[in-house]
């Protein structure tokens, strides 16, 4: 190598470790931002600052009254976001989330269609109770959530940048509720569950939500921060062990894993090369959340449930063993060391 080459790989470093200690700053305040409003919920609120750092969408999963609206509103103030809410309900339509075109006449009597831009034209999008909508409505943000566009009457509409989609879902055991489609579950980085708080998380939660004053959440990002924090995160360097316990993770939770094993016979269908793409970005994400320079393998390991756990289902004889994903998954993990 040229002596210029490594002096130009060098700065590059540099330039690099200077932003990502820069960005790990403005992280770090939105993290506590966030924490002086969401309380109890220090891994929930970490895993929805990964997927958005990361540049994906996440499924929030938990029975209601757990803070998942919050927590998505917190954020959208927080990140300096334009946050949008849609209200999901069984007569919910497509085109109350995409818009419509409208028929207008102008004065000299000339008719043309506009389109009137629904709420998905955001840059935090708030899905609440997701499957409380039908298929067919779900199915409207299929396009927008891989794409970042939508085609209305065969034209094309941009969304605004960065977009995100954090969907709140109740457990589908709860009346009135549709299973969201494997397609649609793929397009979400992670499926976050939101438990009950500890006793005194809820104690916080009494005092400073029925007071006289409630604390309210400040802006500690701008959408251009979050764009350079997302630029980031595709450049931070990934070492050759951690890529091959992504590759081995993720291939093992396949039925037709090579060479098969006890476990992979209990999977009726794993997770797609998009889980693995998925895994990597959530894994530089949680490292520079931290304030760390590249990843680890320990970083694969915290972050292997909540990728794949969507991205896979169980054979039926497994289920009547009384295996489940969050144990097959566990097991998995255990090889990675």
């Amino acid at each position: 190598m040229s002596p210029a080459k490594s002096e130009n790989m060098e700065s590059l470093d540099q330039a690099i470790v200077r932003a990502a200690e820069s960005t790990a700053a403005s992280i770090k305040n939105a993290r506590a931002a966030i924490g002086s409003v969401i309380f109890g919920q220090e891994a929930v609120v970490e895993r929805a600052l990964i997927t958005i750092i990361a540049g994906g969408h996440a499924l929030l999963v938990g029975v209601p009254g757990l803070a998942k609206t919050k927590l998505v509103d917190t954020m959208g103030t927080v990140l300096g976001l334009d946050a949008r809410r849609i209200q999901f309900t069984p007569d919910l339509m497509p085109s109350d989330i995409l818009g419509s075109e409208v028929l207008e006449e102008s004065a000299g009597g000339k008719r043309a269609f506009r389109f009137i831009k629904g709420p998905i034209f955001g840059q935090l999008l708030l899905a609440d109770e997701i499957n409380r909508a039908s298929p067919r409505t779900q199915s409207a943000l299929l396009q927008s959530m891989q794409e970042y566009h939508v085609t209305i009457a065969g034209q094309r509409h941009d969304l605004p940048r960065p977009f995100h989609v954090l969907s709140t879902q109740n457990p589908l055991e709860q009346e009135g509720t549709y299973p969201l489609p494997e397609a649609q579950l793929d397009r979400f980085l992670m499926e976050i569950d939101v438990f009950y708080p500890d006793r005194e998380s809820e104690k916080r939660i009494l005092l400073d939500t029925t007071g006289a004053e409630e604390t309210k959440p400040k802006q500690a990002m701008s959408a251009d921060d979050l764009l350079a924090a997302q630029r980031l995160v595709r450049r931070i360097p990934v070492g050759q062990s951690v890529v091959d316990a992504i590759l081995n993770l993720v291939r093992s939770a396949r039925p037709d894993a090579d060479g098969g094993d006890s476990i992979t016979k209990y999977i009726a269908w794993g997770p797609s090369p998009r889980a693995s793409q998925a895994l990597m970005l959530a894994v530089r994400a949680r490292a520079l959340l931290d304030g760390r320079l590249a990843p680890s393998v320990d970083d694969v390991v915290a972050l292997a449930e909540p990728v794949l756990k969507h991205r896979m289902a169980l054979t039926f004889s497994a289920r009547a063993e009384g295996e489940t994903i969050y144990g097959i998954i566990g097991r998995l993990k255990e090889r990675l060391g």
